[in-house]
């Protein structure tokens, strides 16, 4: 199947990859487009995870006021400050923070939500909940396509959350 230009140029739009990521993704997958996304998510993680040597020790933190009533704070790292500058990493800490803010995650992980909890600890935990802007993909999925688009491994370290009256 030939692969044409607009195709790997949308694939390329939506991901941030590199033109030959995408070109081979858009074969793997036979052309289809999103197949090819997953394929390049994937691949995304396994370069990632082939630096989980690496320390995250740069990022930013984040700060997100909702109406003057809601309040976060949020940490995300990755392994280098260039990556900390992009554009991608940045609207990905504001959109973390907009999380926090309307959900009232408890804690990063499953894990880590207390058991004393109300609620399961797959609505509790930021990683595993819907991503308020689009449901169909967790914050988990989320952070997925920055790794895929930086090439850098990114965790969200810790968050706080103030609200008026809590």
């Amino acid at each position: 199947m030939a692969i044409s230009v607009d195709d790997i140029k949308s694939l390329r739009g939506q991901t941030g990859a590199g033109v030959m990521d995408c070109r081979n993704a858009l074969t793997e997958a036979g052309g289809d487009v999103t197949k090819a996304m997953e394929v390049l998510r994937e691949k995304g993680f396994a370069k990632a995870e082939t630096r989980s040597d690496r320390e995250i020790s740069e990022g930013r933190v984040e700060s997100y006021i909702h109406g003057g009533r809601v309040g976060v704070l949020v940490e995300i790292n990755c392994e280098t400050d260039f990556v900390a500058r992009t554009d991608v990493f940045k609207d990905l800490a504001h959109d973390v923070a907009m999380q926090i803010a309307s959900m009232g995650a408890l804690a990063v992980r499953e894990e880590d939500v207390p058991s004393d909890a109300e609620g399961t600890p797959a609505e509790l935990a930021l990683l595993s909940q819907p991503f308020i802007k689009d449901p169909g993909k967790t914050i988990r999925d989320l952070i997925a396509e920055a790794v895929t688009s930086t090439g850098e491994r990114i965790e969200v370290r810790r968050f706080t959350r103030y609200a008026l009256g809590e």
